[in-house]
């Protein structure tokens, strides 16, 4: 079906709009997340910006024959995101870890799309992992270490009772692999995160539903504006022609003056007519109603709706002719620039 073609001073800027949000439509119709972190919120906004921490369950039991308590390290993960045009993700993993990292990478990314995202993983020992009663075995062993070393180096110090713990510790500590117990980490750590994004992502909403509301007030304050205005030039017209045909003793006839008063008066009137992009504005408030209540990934598409409604006020602000419509326009860029502040969170 072809396009009608468009009059008007921002048609191409109308058409590359039109283009722009149906190819994004396309685009998150066809995002699937395989997981089901997201039941049920593909109708809420999410933000970029969250933090969420999971730690593992009490360590696990030391075996019978081992005086120990506990037996192995305490696990812990902590995931951070802030606002990104792209998603941008970051691994600080202990040594023993660094193979778990594809497999955390790849939960990251089917489940966020944008942000800049570092996930931290550690391993924190428990202090009576430390203590363990060496057996019979590996004290006379160390025994006859220390003996052979000393028949070497005379001169060297002697073991003491930290380094026979220590020793012994490494010697009987069997290890463990925590790949499992890291993925389902990582999983509740995710599954956090979300939910504080969506958090925040609903009280961004909130503010810009607000903020919206506010412009769509400052556009009905700038409507009724026009009008007056043009009556009012064309009465400083006549005023001035009257004035110049008194000086020149001239018997014009008035209808010639009032014809001339008209035509300054629709000139005047067509120069400062800011109904088209008044229009425009209400246009693109409304559309931001739509995504913030529609959900999903929005954050692109609000970028670029927040550019154009940038372009309106611009342009109104140019073609004011009185104080009044220069600030309507100045409070409009106010807050068009808090909007596009907190749409750079929104992913």
């Amino acid at each position: 079906m072809a396009i009608p073609a468009r009059r008007g001073r921002y048609s191409f800027h109308e058409e590359v709009e039109t283009a722009f949000c149906h190819y994004f439509d396309v685009q998150l119709g066809q995002v699937q997340r395989p997981d089901s972190f997201r039941k049920n919120t593909s109708m809420s906004v999410f933000s970029m910006t969250g933090y969420a921490t999971a730690q593992s369950s009490a360590p696990r039991a030391a075996a019978p024959s081992e005086v120990a308590i506990e037996s192995h390290a305490r696990l812990g993960i902590e995931i951070r995101s802030v606002n990104s045009r792209f998603l941008d993700l970051s691994f600080r993993l202990p040594d023993e870890l660094r193979q778990a990292e594809p497999a955390l990478r790849e939960i990251l990314t089917t489940q966020l799309k944008r942000g800049k995202v570092e996930l931290r993983v550690w391993l924190e020992s428990s202090s009576a992992s430390s203590l363990r009663a060496p057996t019979a075995q590996t004290l006379q062993r160390l025994g006859s270490f220390e003996d052979t070393i000393k028949s070497w180096l005379p001169h060297a110090a002697g073991l003491s009772v930290a380094d026979v713990l220590r020793i012994a510790v490494n010697e009987d500590q069997k290890p463990h692999d925590y790949g499992v117990e890291l993925l389902k980490l990582a999983k509740k750590a995710v599954k956090e995160l979300l939910a504080a994004r969506e958090r925040e992502g609903a009280r961004l909403s909130t503010m810009l539903t607000e903020r919206t509301a506010q412009l769509r007030a400052l556009a009905a304050q700038a409507g009724p504006l026009v009008p007056q205005l043009v009556e009012q030039q064309k009465n400083r017209f006549m005023e001035r022609w009257k004035e110049a045909m008194a000086l020149a003793d001239s018997a014009a006839l008035p209808e010639a003056a009032q014809d001339r008063a008209l035509t300054e008066a629709t000139a005047f009137a067509i120069r400062i007519d800011v109904a088209e992009e008044i229009t425009r504005l209400a246009s693109h408030l409304d559309e931001i109603d739509r995504l913030l209540t529609k959900g999903g990934e929005v954050g692109k598409r609000l970028d670029f709706l927040i550019q154009e409604l940038h372009r309106e006020a611009n342009t109104m602000g140019s073609k004011s002719a009185a104080l009044e419509l220069t600030r309507i326009s100045v409070d409009m860029k106010v807050l068009i620039e808090q909007i596009r502040e907190q749409v750079q969170n929104i992913e």
